[in-house]
């Protein structure tokens, strides 16, 4: 997929040439210097006509009419030289990628056209590999496929001056981020009668075959022994058994410092009883986004096979209705112990969250992260580009805020107050009631509840209801499931570093 040479091969038969380009005065030096020439200056005159926009994410395309090898030169919008971020150069690259898939199958990038002061080669050539997978996804589902060949960008070439084995590492572990996001956007794309939850336990397993991670599947009759009560409840009214997923990887001689990855599994929700209306009710095939995050994250690990520890736990089931359903009023007893008095059959991702956590604990988990499409009140607080985030220890809540930054995964903290915890402990009739009325701080409560099974243990919980999804096609994907947080657990776990 990837080459490194130091130096641009002008013979090449490349499809495009992609150059970055500053809003400032372009300075005719370095290799776009050497394209004006051999293109008797026809670039500059097309640069002082004004046709090719140097804005942000801006992309042009000028054919070299066999000046040299290169077909054509793709110009890459950058903007202020002084503002760029390594989000904004990513986001960049996507574009000029997506413009190119389908057209070309072997490209050349200037690495050194994106540089400035703050942003290093090596952050650059990440984003490279991160956002040509990312940009070029597609989820055709099962449409027909088309007889004729779909053309794919199959060779990158990186033109620097940087080591070339050590570029071509950092070019192919960026790819291996995208791809493994791509991964859980296509099992959160597709649909819930072939994601059930024994679809899913099956892809865990192969995801253990081929990296070596140790797996369990708890079935229906083991969560019965153990007393899994929260996800039992959850899964009475379906025919589909459930599936409680644990994919261990130890990085280290000894089991601890374990991190513990919990993704919410619900392979598609009715909202039971309290049944979620005919347009709400579309899309619920997503509601196990946090289950594909926590499964990307894995293959990442499984990849890049850091020096940590780490269990992933994924309770995986629907929410359906029938005359076998949990209901309002009911009282379930979770694995911990606590009693749970159901007040909303659709705030059940909490429920299921709460045996996945705990049993993770028991697997030696002492950091947590949990990630789940939990409630529409994030959406209402903080739209669809930010997940809401809650947590009950400041240092791990850092480390997990400074891996979603490097990610380009943005999370924006809500509180957790004594009166909170007060609304979730408010049932006369059980230790805990999993939706306290009305839809004050709905997002919170959601979180509030988890805590309770966190307990001590230092735990973020990231509600990505807002973002799993896009409604509309973007720079580094189309429409549908985006695969957010994948990225941001996998750098959490090759940059974590154990709390004193």
């Amino acid at each position: 997929m990837f080459l490194v040479h130091n130096q641009f091969n002008w013979e090449e038969p490349f499809d495009a040439l992609v150059i970055g380009i500053w809003d400032q005065p372009v300075r005719w030096n370095g290799l776009l210097g050497e394209v004006n020439d051999r293109m008797n200056h026809q670039l500059e005159s097309i640069f002082k006509a004004g046709e090719i926009s140097k804005k942000e994410k801006s992309i042009g395309s000028i054919f070299t009419l066999g000046s040299y090898g290169a077909r054509k030169i793709i110009t890459v919008g950058l903007g202020k030289k002084g503002e760029a971020s390594i989000e904004s150069v990513r986001e960049s690259l996507g574009k000029a990628f997506k413009h190119l898939n389908g057209k070309a199958e072997t490209i050349c990038v200037d690495l050194s056209s994106f540089l400035n002061d703050s942003l290093q080669a090596e952050e650059i050539a990440f984003a490279l590999g991160e956002s040509l997978a990312l940009s070029t996804y597609s989820y055709s589902g099962y449409k027909q496929k088309p007889n004729e060949p779909v053309k794919a960008i199959e060779q990158v070439t990186v033109v620097t001056a940087e080591d070339r084995e050590e570029f071509t590492s950092v070019l192919e572990t960026g790819y291996i981020y995208g791809r493994a996001t791509n991964s859980a956007r296509t099992l959160v794309n597709t649909p819930g009668n072939m994601m059930t939850a024994a679809d899913m336990a099956e892809y865990a397993k192969n995801l253990a075959d081929t990296y070596g991670f140790e797996v369990e599947i708890l079935e229906k009759e083991d969560m019965e022994k153990l007393g899994m009560g929260a996800l039992l409840a959850v899964n009475q009214g379906s025919t589909e058994p459930p599936k409680l997923i644990v994919l261990k990887y130890q990085g280290r001689p000894e089991w601890k410092d374990v991190i513990g990855l919990v993704g919410k599994g619900v392979t598609f929700d009715t909202g039971g009883y309290s049944l979620k209306t005919k347009d709400g009710i579309v899309g619920m095939k997503t509601d196990m986004a946090g289950a594909a995050a926590v499964l990307g994250a894995m293959e990442i690990i499984g990849e890049t096979r850091p020096e940590q520890n780490v269990v992933a736990v994924i309770p995986a089931t629907d929410n359906m209705i029938s005359g076998n359903s949990f209901k309002p009023d009911d009282v379930i007893t979770s694995l911990n112990g606590k009693t749970i008095e159901v007040s909303n059959t659709d705030a059940e991702g909490r429920l299921v969250l709460a045996d996945a956590i705990t049993y993770a604990k028991h697997h030696g988990a002492e950091y947590l992260v949990d990630v789940a499409t939990l409630t529409g009140g994030v959406i209402v607080a903080l739209g669809t580009h930010t997940t809401g985030a809650m947590t009950n220890h400041e240092a791990w809540f850092e480390q997990v805020l400074e891996a979603s930054y490097h990610a380009g995964e943005p999370i924006w903290r809500l509180p957790i107050t004594d009166k909170d915890i007060k609304r979730i402990r408010s049932s006369k009739v059980a230790d805990l009631i999993n939706s306290p009325g009305g839809r004050e701080g709905h997002a919170i409560m959601g979180g509030t509840f988890i805590l309770e099974f966190a307990e001590d243990t230092p735990w973020v919980h990231l509600d990505i209801a807002g973002t799993a999804t896009s409604k509309g096609s973007y720079e580094l994907g189309p429409s549908g499931a985006t695969g957010v947080m994948v990225r941001t657990l996998a750098t959490l776990v090759e940059g974590f570093t154990p709390i004193k």
